[in-house]
């Protein structure tokens, strides 16, 4: 596999987020230059985003740029200014309950700041583009673990459509202008610097604070929660994986294509039920769990498990922490970082 990084600095998009932030630090720590862009907008508490990015500052290495990608000139002098060789998108109005509420906001983030995006990669020779999907492209496949050779035709959110959407976007580009696109179909996502917005901050908040837990579908969920550093390995290692494309592929695998595009599950391949989540949660902060059993909520699905047979074969990728071992360093840093 011939290396695509070069002495050029990588642009990591949503460097102040929870997955952004822990690939900048990831790839500094190898020696790497970023250059990392943050619209810091107020989904969640931007003092998190804050906190983030004065870690990622004092790495020399380091260079941020405020910025709203849905801003086309702003995106496009970015691009020319720097000639990003890799870019890895991880920007994106997430949540999908937060789809319902507000629509519009998955239009300009997901929508046209990824044009905006290719545009970029498409007339400054980006070699890499890697990008954030998400699990939540599975919608209603019935079929575990989910597999990226299956058809993701039927998202149940408008979150989901759009990074479904962000998928075939990138395919279109990398079929008319050759650019190599990887998708990142991440899975339940948990760890220190972790969204509050996720469900594991929520539990926690909610049993320090001796309120009740939300627990949908009456707690009978499964999750395959997959561990920060994982993660961030996995995104590191598939960066000079670069995608060639399959000549002849006739498109009846959904995840094979003759342009250079791929997409990965980044997933732990270990689901677990979310009640034992909330046992591992009291067990570490020392105190019972007070829970409101309600139905499925609108958009969401009752279980997620990553088939990352893909991923393994292509990078060596094997997620290595447990669910007792992640929840532990995360409730360790919630305490360390709310002062409990």
């Amino acid at each position: 596999m011939a290396s695509v990084m070069t002495d050029k600095p990588t642009l990591v998009t949503g460097a102040a987020g929870f997955i952004g932030f822990h690939v900048a630090q990831r790839l500094m720590q190898s020696g790497k230059k970023v250059i990392g862009v943050d619209s810091l907008n107020d989904y969640y508490d931007p003092k998190l985003k804050e906190a983030r990015l004065s870690i990622l500052r004092n790495d020399p290495n380091f260079s941020f740029i405020k910025l709203n990608l849905a801003d086309r000139a702003a995106a496009k002098s970015l691009f020319a200014e720097h000639k990003f060789p890799v870019v890895i998108h991880l920007a994106a109005q997430a949540g999908v309950r937060y789809s319902i509420e507000n629509p519009f906001a998955y239009a300009d983030a997901n929508l046209e700041g990824f044009l905006n995006i290719l545009e970029g990669c498409r007339h400054n020779d980006c070699k890499h583009l890697l990008y954030a999907s998400s699990s939540s492209v599975y919608g209603t496949n019935a079929k575990l673990p989910f597999s990226v050779h299956d058809n993701v035709d039927h998202p149940i959110s408008l979150y989901a459509a759009s990074k479904k959407a962000n998928e075939l976007m990138a395919h279109s580009y990398s079929h008319l202008y050759k650019i190599p696109s990887t998708g990142l179909r991440f899975f339940t996502v948990y760890g220190p610097w972790g969204r509050p917005d996720m469900a594991m901050y929520l539990f926690a908040k909610a049993i320090v604070e001796e309120k009740p837990i939300q627990l949908f579908n009456h707690g009978d969920m499964l999750r395959d929660f997959t561990y920060i550093d994982d993660v961030a390995d996995a995104v590191v290692r598939l960066i000079d994986c670069t995608p060639e494309g399959q000549p002849g592929a006739k498109g009846d695998d959904p995840s094979v294509s003759s342009a250079p595009w791929r997409v990965y599950n980044i997933g732990n391949n270990h689901p677990e039920q979310l009640m034992k989540v909330v046992s591992v949660l009291e067990k570490e902060f020392g105190r019972k769990a007070k829970t409101e059993m309600l139905p499925m909520q609108p958009g969401d699905v009752p279980a997620t498990y990553a088939d990352i047979d893909d991923l393994k074969r292509e990078v060596g990728f094997s997620p290595s922490t447990s669910i007792e071992d992640g929840i532990a360093r995360f409730a360790a840093w919630y305490r360390d970082y709310h002062q409990l």
